[in-house]
């Protein structure tokens, strides 16, 4: 009987020593589109009232939460009856981050007039900053379902030829794991700025220590979002040509002798372009048809 327990529990530590570094590895592949996930959750979380940033962010993250709750059971059930379903759709969801990032380096360099309407926030009543308010959560929200499926796929990916209760155990970890981490992020860098603020009325001395970390803070925001969009349109890149490399044969053997950082890069960055064109053909196609 103490055999048989003992045995149990052996099983059990096997078991979580499995889930544990299967983890790591799925941290590590979905390392890159969390980079990506970051920089994009902080931009739409930043521009609010600055009583309302943690409130709506508060929401978002809530939001975050019930899109991986619906996504994950779906995720589970293909792994479990439909396994090739999950490499075709972690290879659909490769052509999307190819093409996301190629089009964030082709809107750098040709960029884009994004005629918007622009109101004073003063010049707004109560309803309708909570409704605009509304309007950039759902947003948010949707948006965080995308990235939220392209992380399960990914972290999926990575263990879908283990047993089904170490991938639900390893996917579930990393779904917790990017929801707490991303917006905890996002929850310092919005609220950057203002620490600054405070910490440079903090004392009426003037060029004291508190206002120069303050200005730093306060300087920094705008220059931490801007470098997470590059980082982020990077490991986007890396990332699509990672899971290309690993699951398209004739991407495998290509380059072979180069290293797999640059390699998988320039993978990613030639799938984007090309996904990027044919984009746009067909919108050029549509818009004809539509005159």
């Amino acid at each position: 009987m103490a055999s048989g327990f003992f045995a149990l529990l052996d099983d059990i530590a096997t078991v979580m020593d499995d889930v544990a570094v299967m983890s790591k590895v799925a941290a590590k592949k979905t390392a890159g589109i969390l980079g990506d996930d970051l920089a994009v959750n902080a931009e739409k979380a930043s521009g609010f009232v600055t009583d309302r940033e943690l409130p709506v962010l508060w929401a978002i993250t809530k939001g975050s939460f019930l899109n991986k709750l619906i996504i994950l059971p779906f995720a589970f059930l293909l792994s479990a009856f439909l396994p090739t379903a999950v490499t075709v759709i972690l290879v659909l969801g490769g052509l999307y981050l190819a093409f996301e990032g190629a089009e964030k380096i082709y809107e750098y360099f040709f960029p884009h007039e994004h005629f918007t309407k622009v109101t004073a926030v003063e010049d707004l009543t109560t309803e309708e900053v909570m409704a605009a308010e509304k309007v950039k959560v759902k947003s948010a929200i949707l948006t965080d379902f995308i990235l939220s499926v392209e992380i399960v796929i990914i972290a999926l990916g990575t263990v879908v030829e283990k047993p089904i209760s170490t991938q639900i155990a390893v996917v579930s970890i990393i779904a917790i794991l990017a929801t707490v981490g991303v917006y905890g992020l996002v929850a310092l860098i919005v609220r950057m700025d203002e620490f600054g603020v405070r910490l440079i009325n903090l004392n009426e001395q003037e060029n004291s220590f508190s206002d120069k970390v303050g200005r730093v803070l306060v300087s920094a925001l705008p220059k931490i979002i801007k470098s997470m969009t590059v980082i982020g349109t990077i490991a986007l890149l890396l990332v699509s040509g990672g899971i290309f490399a690993h699951n398209i044969e004739f991407f495998h053997h290509l380059l072979e002798s180069w290293p797999s950082i640059i390699k998988e890069f320039l993978i990613g960055l030639a799938v984007g372009f090309v996904v990027l064109v044919l984009i746009n053909l067909v919108k050029k196609i549509f818009s004809k048809k539509e005159h």
